[in-house]
C-alpha cells in the first residue's frame, strides 16, 4: 500500500498516556497490541466463498467459511475468533446448526466460537449501509461506486472473519448489484462466470487461486470505463491489462497503463519475477485514505496516483503516477505473493516495496535526482519523526491503532533499510537474497527474520549487528575527523556513531552503518580509497567503511596532499555526518564533487549555514556573497544538467531548517529563507530572465528533459518574483497562455504568494475555470494554503467554509488543512494559537467521520515541545482539549496522548 501524496506523513505506533495531564489510565482506554503477545492462529481457512448483493442500499454479505485447526496454535488456543464490526449479523451457523451470535459476542463485537473441533464450517449472514460507512475502511461509496479498503483491518467490516495476515485463504466472490446502477462487478483474481439474475440485476463470479489474508481482498462495482491492454509476459502468457475510471475521466490513464507494462517488464530483468493471473485490473476512486492499495489482481488507486492528462496533472502527478504504479504491481510478489506474519512485520512488504519502487523510478529517469528527492523527502517526513514523540523503530514493539503504524519510518526509513543491504552485501547477492527469499515463503507469511536470514545465507555475511537497524529508534549522528600525515602520505578518518535517546530506548547499542567515502585532491581530481595494508585499486574513487563500533579509524593511504573527504556518497546510510567542513570546502565540494548527491548536499549544507545564521539575528560574514556565487556558477556552468541544475538552486525548506534546532522560531526561520531568496532573486535577475526566456513555448510533452526544463525555468520564474514584484506580469502571461498545469500551477503558486488585486483576480479566475476538475481544484486549495504571504492563515480560515471544501474527500481535506499544517509553518504556528485551533477543530470534527484521517491530521502539533514558550503552550492546550474530547477514536487518542506523555 502507498502512503499517498509523497508529502503526507503518517503518525504513532503506540499508546501511553501521562498522568501529569489526564491522570491514572481510565478503564476504557484503548490497550496496546505487543510483538511479543504474538500467537499463531487458532485456525486457518482454507475456502472463503462470499455472495455480497449490492442491490439496494444496504449490502447484504453471505459468507461460507471452511476451516481446520492449526497444528502450529498452542493446545490451549482452541476457540475460534471471527472479528466484526460496523455489521448487523443476522444469521451465525456452525456446521449447518443455527448459533445465538448475541451469546458468542466478545467485548469488542468479535464472535467468539468456544471449540468448533478440528474442521468445521462458518456460515454467516450481514447486513450494512455502505452509504454510511464514511471511515472508508471496509465497503464503501465513492460517488455512485462501490469499493473497497481493507488494509489493515477493514474486511471484518464486511463479513466476520479471523482478519490477521497470517491468515491466507483461496476466496471465491459472487457480486450481485442493479446492472443500470453497477453494470461493472469486480473483484479478486479472474472472472469464471457472469450473467443475468432477472431483468435488473446481474451478477460476477470471482476466484481468485492463491491464498492470501483478507485486507487483500478487494470489490468494486458501478458504471465505470474501462481502456483496457494487452500485456505479453517474458515466458509469452498474454494478460489483460484493464484500468477502470468514473466516465468522465476515460482517457486519463494512458500514463497509467504505459507506466504498469514498463514496470512489469523491469520486473521480469530486474528480478525475474511474471504476474501470475490472467487480468490485471486497476480503479481509480475518488474518496480514498491512502493512495493505493495492492488488492491481488484488482488495485484501487487514489485518483491523483493513476489519472494523467497536461491539463489535471504535473510533471511531478506523471512522476507520482509511474512510482505508485509501479509500487502496487511491485506489491505482487513482496506483499501478496509473500505477505506479512503480523502488523509488526509491516516494512517486511513496505520497505522492500519502496526500495523497489525507488529502483524502478531510477532506472526510467535520473538515478541522480531520484536519490535525491527520495533523501529530500526521508528528511522532511523521518528524520522529524525519529526525532519526536513518536518515534520508533523500523519493527515496533506495540501499537494501540494499527491504522497509525503506517509511518514515514516503516516505509521510508525500512526502504533505506533495505538500500543497505545491497550496499553491504553488492547487488548481485542482494537479488539472490530476494530470490530465496520469495521462493521459500511463496504464499506464506513471513517476518523480518526471514527476509534477514536468506539476505544471510545468499551472501554468507553475519548481518545480526545489521539487525539492529530494525530494532532501535532514532536517527544515528556520526561525527567524523581527520588528520593527515604528509611523511607517511597517509589520510586518517576518526568516526563517532551515537544514536540518540528515543521514548523507551534509552540506550544505544552501535549500529552497522555503511559509509561511502571519497576523496578530492587540491586540484578537484578524485583520488583512489586505498585503506592502508590493502592492494592498490586506481578506480577505488569510492570506498564504503562499515562502522561498527563506537569509535573507529580507518587509515587511508597513497595521499600526496591533504584531500577533502565527500562523506556519506549516495546518502549511503540514514544518518547525519558532522564534519567540520569550511564554507570553501562546501563550496568546493558542491562545484567539483563527482558524486551528484554529495555535491547537492554540499550546497544544501552552505545554505543551512547561511539561513540559520540569518535566522539567528547573526548573519555569517560574506555568507551571502559565497552562495551568491555558488549559484551563479551553477547557473553558468557549460552543458549542465537542468534537473541537477534545479535541485542545487532549491534552498532547504523551512521544515528542514527547523529541524536544526533545538528551539524553533518558525517566523524568523520564515524570515530568512524569504530574505535570502529575496537577495538572490535581485542578485541574479538577468540569470532568471534568460532561464524563463529560454523556456521552450512549443507544446507540452511528457520527458524527463522537457519536465527538468520546465522545472528549472519555474523555479527561475519564482526568484525573479521574490526578487521584484515588477515580475508579476510574467506570472500571469505563463498563466494564461500554458497549455499544461505544470507551468499553470508555478505560476498560480507565485501569484498566490501575492497580495496584489491582479493576482487575487486570477487565482479567482483559475478556480472557475477548473471547478469542475477534483484534482486541479485539490491543487488550488493546496496553493493557497502554502502561500507565503501574512494573511494566509485568515486565508484558509475563510476557504474552509468555501462551497468546495469538504471534509468527507480525504483529498480535499489533505489539500487545505495537511497543506497548511505542514507545509506552511510561519502562519500554521502563528504565535496567538490560531493556527492550532484551526486544525484542532477540524480534527475534532472528522474523527467521528474518518479517524484514520484524522489522525494523520494531527500529526503536526506532537512536535509541541520543540517551540518557544508560548507557541509550546498553545499546542499542548489544543491536544489537552482534543484528549478530553468524550468517545474519542483509538487513532486520535494515541496520536495526541503519546505527544502529551512524551512531554514527562
Amino acid at each position: 500500500m502507498c502512503l499517498g501524496p509523497r508529502d503526507q506523513v503518517s503518525y504513532t505506533f503506540h499508546y501511553y498516556l501521562h498522568a501529569r495531564f489526564n491522570g491514572p489510565l481510565p478503564m476504557s482506554a484503548p490497550q496496546p497490541v505487543r510483538l511479543e503477545d504474538y500467537r499463531p492462529p487458532a485456525y486457518h481457512v482454507e475456502q472463503a466463498r462470499l455472495r455480497i448483493d449490492l442491490s439496494g442500499e444496504t449490502a447484504r454479505v453471505d459468507a461460507r467459511l471452511e476451516l481446520r485447526r492449526n497444528p502450529a496454535a498452542a493446545p490451549e488456543d482452541t476457540a475460534l475468533r471471527l472479528d466484526a464490526e460496523f455489521l448487523e449479523l443476522e444469521a451465525l451457523h456452525l456446521d449447518g446448526e443455527a448459533l445465538d451470535p448475541a451469546a458468542l459476542r466478545a467485548a469488542d463485537g468479535a464472535l467468539v466460537i468456544p471449540d468448533p473441533g478440528a474442521r468445521c464450517r462458518v456460515e454467516t449472514t450481514s447486513r450494512f449501509r455502505p452509504a454510511e460507512n464514511t471511515a472508508l475502511s471496509g465497503l464503501y461509496r465513492s460517488g455512485r461506486m462501490y469499493c473497497t479498503q481493507c488494509e489493515a483491518e477493514g474486511f471484518r467490516r464486511i463479513t466476520p472473519y479471523p482478519d490477521r495476515p497470517d491468515v491466507l485463504a483461496p476466496f471465491t466472490t459472487t457480486l450481485i448489484a442493479d446492472r443500470t446502477a453497477c453494470p461493472v462487478l469486480l473483484s479478486n483474481g479472474d472472472c469464471i462466470e457472469a450473467g443475468a439474475l432477472d431483468e435488473q440485476r446481474h451478477y460476477a463470479v470471482w476466484h481468485d487461486p492463491y491464498p492470501k489474508p483478507a485486507y487483500l481482498f478487494a470489490v468494486v462495482a458501478g458504471d465505470l470505463s474501462c481502456q483496457e491492454e494487452r500485456f505479453t509476459t517474458a515466458s509469452g502468457r498474454e494478460v489483460a491489462l484493464r484500468f477502470y475510471t468514473e466516465p468522465g475521466n476515460a482517457g486519463r490513464t494512458e500514463h497509467a497503463l504505459a507506466s504498469l507494462k514498463r514496470a512489469m517488464r523491469w520486473d521480469e530483468q530486474q528480478y525475474g519475477l511474471e504476474y501470475d493471473l490472467d487480468t490485471y485490473m486497476v480503479v481509480a476512486v475518488g474518496d480514498f485514505n491512502m493512495g493505493a492499495m495492492e488488492n491481488k489482481g484488482l488495485n484501487v488507486f487514489n485518483t491523483q496516483f493513476v489519472l494523467a492528462s497536461p491539463d489535471t496533472a504535473t510533471d511531478a502527478d506523471y512522476e507520482g503516477v509511474e512510482a505508485v504504479i509501479g509500487h502496487e504491481y511491485f506489491h505482487n510478489w513482496t506483499g501478496n505473493r509473500v505477505t506479512c506474519r503480523d502488523w509488526f512485520q509491516l516494512s517486511l512488504k513496505e520497505g522492500l516495496t519502496v526500495f523497489r519502487e525507488h529502483q524502478f523510478a531510477e532506472a526510467m529517469g535520473s538515478a541522480a535526482i531520484e536519490r535525491i528527492r527520495q533523501v529530500r523527502l526521508l528528511r522532511s517526513a523521518q528524520f522529524p519523526e525519529d526525532a519526536g514523540p513518536m518515534a520508533h523503530p523500523v519493527q515496533p514493539k506495540s501499537y494501540v491503532e494499527i491504522n497509525n503504524f503506517y509511518t514515514a519510518t516503516v516505509y521510508a526509513k525500512g526502504a533505506e533499510v533495505i538500500r543497505m543491504y545491497r550496499t553491504l552485501l553488492g547487488d548481485t547477492p542482494f537479488r539472490r537474497g530476494v530470490r530465496r527469499y520469495l521462493e521459500r515463503h511463496d504464499g506464506e507469511a513471513a517476518t523480518i527474520d526471514d527476509f534477514l536470514a536468506c539476505m544471510e545465507e545468499a551472501s554468507g555475511a553475519d548481518l545480526q549487528q545489521f539487525s539492529r537497524w530494525y530494532h532501535q529508534a532514532g536517527t544515528p549522528q556520526v561525527t567524523v575527523r581527520d588528520e593527515y600525515d604528509p611523511e607517511r602520505e597517509v589520510y586518517t578518518l576518526h568516526c563517532r556513531q551515537h544514536t540518540p535517546a528515543t521514548p523507551e530506548q534509552p540506550r544505544k547499542a552501535p549500529m552497522h552503518i555503511p559509509l561511502a567515502v571519497g576523496l578530492l585532491g587540491p586540484d578537484g581530481a578524485p583520488l583512489p580509497v586505498q585503506l592502508a595494508g590493502e592492494p592498490a585499486d586506481e578506480a577505488a574513487h569510492t570506498r564504503v567503511l562499515e562502522l561498527r563500533e563506537a569509535e573507529e579509524r580507518f587509515e587511508i593511504a597513497g595521499c600526496p596532499q591533504r584531500p577533502t573527504p565527500s562523506l556519506l556518497r549516495g546518502f549511503s546510510a540514514p544518518v547525519a555526518v558532522e564534519y567540520p567542513y569550511s564554507d570553501d570546502d562546501l563550496a568546493f565540494l558542491l562545484a567539483r564533487d563527482p558524486d551528484p548527491f554529495a555535491r547537492w548536499e554540499a550546497g544544501q549544507q552552505l545554505a543551512v549555514r547561511v539561513l540559520l545564521a540569518e535566522a539567528a539575528g547573526e548573519p555569517r560574514p560574506g555568507g551571502l556573497e559565497r552562495l551568491e556565487a555558488a549559484f551563479r556558477g551553477a547557473l553558468e556552468a557549460p552543458g549542465a544538467d537542468p534537473a541537477l541544475t534545479a535541485e542545487v538552486l532549491t534552498l532547504p525548506s523551512e521544515t528542514y531548517l527547523a529541524e536544526q534546532l533545538e528551539v524553533v522560531d518558525p517566523q524568523a526561520i520564515h524570515d530568512a529563507r524569504a530574505g535570502l531568496r529575496r537577495a538572490l532573486g535581485q542578485a541574479l535577475t538577468a540569470h532568471w530572465q534568460a532561464l524563463c526566456e529560454q523556456h521552450p513555448g512549443r507544446p507540452w510533452r511528457h520527458s524527463a528533459e522537457e519536465a527538468a526544463q520546465r522545472r528549472l525555468a519555474n523555479l527561475a520564474l519564482s526568484y525573479l518574483v521574490a526578487g521584484s514584484p515588477r515580475h508579476l506580469d510574467r506570472a500571469l502571461q505563463q498563466l494564461e497562455r500554458s497549455d499544461n498545469l505544470t507551468d499553470r500551477l508555478a505560476a498560480l503558486a507565485v501569484l498566490a504568494d501575492s497580495e496584489a488585486p491582479q493576482a487575487e483576480r486570477a487565482i479567482e479566475a483559475f478556480h472557475q475555470r477548473w471547478r469542475d476538475e477534483p484534482l486541479v481544484v485539490d491543487k488550488w486549495f493546496r496553493v493557497q494554503a502554502t502561500a507565503s504571504r501574512p494573511d494566509a492563515l485568515e486565508q484558509v480560515e475563510r476557504l474552509t467554509r468555501h462551497p468546495d471544501f469538504t471534509l468527507d474527500n480525504p483529498n480535499r481535506a489533505r489539500a487545505l488543512l495537511g497543506a497548511f499544517a505542514q507545509g506552511n509553518p510561519a502562519c500554521f504556528h502563528s504565535p496567538d494559537g490560531r493556527g492550532y485551533r484551526l486544525l484542532a477543530d477540524h480534527v475534532l470534527a472528522l474523527d467521528a467521520r474518518n479517524p484514520q484521517l484524522a489522525a494523520r491530521l494531527l500529526g503536526p502539533l506532537s512536535h509541541w515541545r520543540r517551540y518557544e514558550p508560548q507557541r509550546r503552550t498553545a499546542m499542548r492546550e489544543q491536544l489537552e482539549r482534543i484528549l478530553a474530547q468524550p468517545a474519542l477514536s483509538k487513532d486520535v487518542h494515541e496520536v495526541a496522548s503519546r505527544s502529551l506523555e512524551a512531554a514527562g
